[in-house]
């Protein structure tokens, strides 16, 4: 990012909300909160260009001056996401579609199809005068194009899309005989004769095809992919040394955001936590880990987050004293280089009013203003953790498409489902206080002692070899139920399952057993599981662990093999949290996999990351739970200034950064 050093701090700022009389405050609370970087101008198309080609950018040129006065960086915003009401009410051609033929309507954000030239050619006209006026500004830092790419419109099923589509498709088959083979279109006699036949998978009167379904889900995620590529280019183009991203969501499920990533200058992700989950920390952990794996390992940026709570889930909860702290130096330790939010100030009105922000309703005299300021006060220490970087010894392997096929209707059990079973073993992983890397299909192994494979679906051949060399030349693999039963086309592969992985697994599966809702089975090891099962034969793997009861009582459950130097675990069943954190924290332990420090020698709760480059290292250490933990720590403690020469005493709540002295 231009011009700026350490940890960058800020918010989304949207001052075209307040009266002007507002902004030199604004400019005065940010300066005492330590704000270094600020996201500007993200919805503002309507006030920018109100009538077709009339641009009004005198409040924009007032508030980037005011901010540049204070030495405060921009991430300056393109603003088109979401059209004026003008765009559509001239152009209602540009409207989503949903599946069953029913249009989106103008009155929220994201009202157009993101395959409407109309809406390109508007959108591109707009970032190049936006660009062309503010290029050379001492304010601008990096580029911020539209805002959360897809979140609400990327799957669009109009007339425009399909033309789109068809094309996608052509460049993708060789002939229309290539499609049919691939989507197995002899089933239920839907073979196409002529490209203009193909639809998106619109609602039909029974099951779709599932490789038409996910053909068009990877469209649409390329349509969105490439609608950031085109307002990218063009800033490029005008400012070339100006990065530029825009902010992605690991957990949303509508992209491939592995295609994405190489077209971020910095990736950049919103988080918000899930509040009905009580260990929310834990997918926390997660998403920083996706955004690193997205990186390649570099820093990236945490553009969005909540300083309480949001106004969108079901019971909004509201974060307890510390929490905030925490969450924030949870994703600093997993390698982001900025600590960011939504947004500046509370908005008085709109569907958000009740989104928290670093300026709350209440004003400065709250418990939020306060913690905003000894963040930034904390942050402002941490200087030279930035650009420095996160090792692993373990990788989970995630990949989007597999998700997309495996949640897909017509399979073997609704409760099956890919995000609950990648969650579970990352819960797992995390409770060992190993730091986990998530990589996708695509990404080098070697590297990597221990390889996780939840329930991944979709394995092609060239994964398949690649896994089954990993596991011969050293490597060791715990790969669940589910994993590696279609190719590329989710076309199954031939005999028993899991065809892409069955030798080097030393299994086969020969019928799925899916349990009942509720129902539980025990295994003869005391663990136990629900969900799933599996009658499965031994051929060269050891059986681990059997059934004692269920449909397929005396088989094995959990098995071992020994394939060239290397390991491999199956897991047949979905084994309850409990049962999947104790096999999981044995294998563990017995690779000898270390954690950052000796998580026996401390409470339950305790996460502790370390970033590490240009000669230094430095250990995070955030207390989730409810006891004080004794942590041997040599250096110097960065938050509190102290130092280090034994047993540190992490109060619960409580965050430590440490650089480490060399041993």
């Amino acid at each position: 990012m231009a011009g700026l050093t350490g940890i960058a701090y800020g918010a989304d700022y949207n001052p075209e909300q307040w009266d002007p009389s507002v902004w030199r405050k604004d400019v005065e609370l940010m300066r005492h909160a330590g704000v270094t970087l600020l996201s500007v101008g993200i919805f503002s198309w309507s006030m920018l260009e109100p009538r077709d080609s009339e641009y009004q950018f005198g409040w924009l040129d007032e508030v980037l001056g005011l901010l540049a006065d204070a030495g405060i960086a921009v991430n300056l915003a393109n603003a088109t996401a979401t059209p004026p009401p003008w765009l559509s009410a001239a152009h209602p051609e540009i409207l989503p579609m949903l599946a069953d033929g029913s249009r989106l309507w103008p009155g929220a954000r994201q009202a157009f199809c993101p395959s409407s030239p109309v809406f390109r050619n508007h959108a591109l006209r707009l970032t190049e005068a936006i660009a062309t006026r503010y290029a050379g500004h001492p304010a601008l830092a990096m580029w911020h194009v539209s805002n959360e790419i897809g979140g609400h419109n990327a799957r669009c099923y109009c007339d425009v899309s399909a033309v789109a589509f068809r094309k996608w498709l052509r460049d993708r088959y060789d002939s229309i005989g290539v499609l049919n083979a691939a989507w197995g279109t002899t089933f239920w006699g839907q073979v196409y004769s002529e490209w203009d036949e193909i639809l998106p998978p619109r609602q039909a009167a029974s099951y779709g095809n599932p490789t038409h379904a996910l053909d068009f889900y990877q469209f649409s995620s390329d349509e969105c992919v490439a609608e950031y590529v085109a307002e990218r280019d063009v800033l490029r183009k005008i400012t070339p040394n100006i990065p530029v991203t825009t902010n992605i969501m690991p957990g949303h499920a509508t992209f491939d955001y592995w295609s994405w990533a190489p077209e971020l200058d910095v990736v950049a992700i919103d988080h918000y936590l899930t509040a009905a989950r009580r260990d929310a920390h834990i997918g926390l952990s997660m998403a920083a880990d996706t955004a690193r794996g997205l990186a390649g390992g570099s820093p990236w940026m945490l553009m969005e987050q909540s300083t309480s709570a949001v106004n969108w889930q079901a019971r909004n909860v509201a974060k307890q004293p510390g929490e905030m702290m925490r969450n924030s130096l949870q994703h600093v330790a997993r390698g982001a280089d900025s600590v960011m939010f939504f947004q500046w100030r509370s908005s008085q009105f709109g569907a958000e009013k009740y989104h928290s922000a670093m300026v709350p309703h209440a004003g400065t005299d709250t418990k939020i203003w306060r913690e905003v300021v000894e963040l930034g006060d904390v942050l402002g220490r941490l200087e030279e953790v930035a650009g420095t970087t996160v090792t692993a010894d373990v990788a989970l392997l995630f990949d989007w498409r597999s998700g997309w096929a495996l949640d897909a209707p017509s399979h073997p059990s609704v409760d099956v489902r890919y995000a609950d079973q990648v969650d579970a073993m990352y819960t797992a992983l995390w409770r060992c206080g190993v730091t986990v890397d998530l990589v996708s299909p695509r990404t080098e192994l070697s590297g990597y002692r221990l390889l996780v494979v939840p329930s991944l679906y979709i394995i092609d051949r060239d994964l398949s070899r690649r896994i089954a060399e990993f596991i011969a030349t050293g490597g060791n693999a715990v790969v669940t139920f589910m994993s590696g039963i279609v190719d590329e086309r989710l076309h199954l592969y031939p005999g028993p399952y899991p065809g892409a992985l069955r030798d080097c697994l030393g299994i086969a599966v020969e019928e799925f057993f899916p349990l009942r809702a509720g129902e539980q089975v025990a295994l003869d090891n005391g663990y136990r599981s629900s969900v799933w099962s599996e009658l499965m034969h031994l051929d060269g793997a050891t059986a681990v662990a059997s059934f004692v009861d269920g449909p397929v009582v005396g088989t094995p459950a959990i098995t071992c093999h020994r394939a060239g130097e290397g390991r491999s675990w199956y897991i047949a069943t979905r084994l309850e949290q409990e049962s999947l954190d104790r096999l999981i924290k044995g294998i563990v332990r017995e690779l000898k996999i270390k954690p950052p420090i000796p998580m026996a020698a401390v409470p339950s709760g305790v996460e502790a990351v370390r970033r590490s480059g240009n000669g230094r290292s430095f250990l995070f250490l955030i207390n989730h739970g409810d006891e004080t933990a004794h942590i041997v720590a040599h250096g110097n403690e960065l938050i509190c200034d102290r130092r280090l020469a034994g047993l540190l005493a992490l109060r619960p709540g409580a965050c430590a950064v440490v650089a480490e002295e060399a041993s």
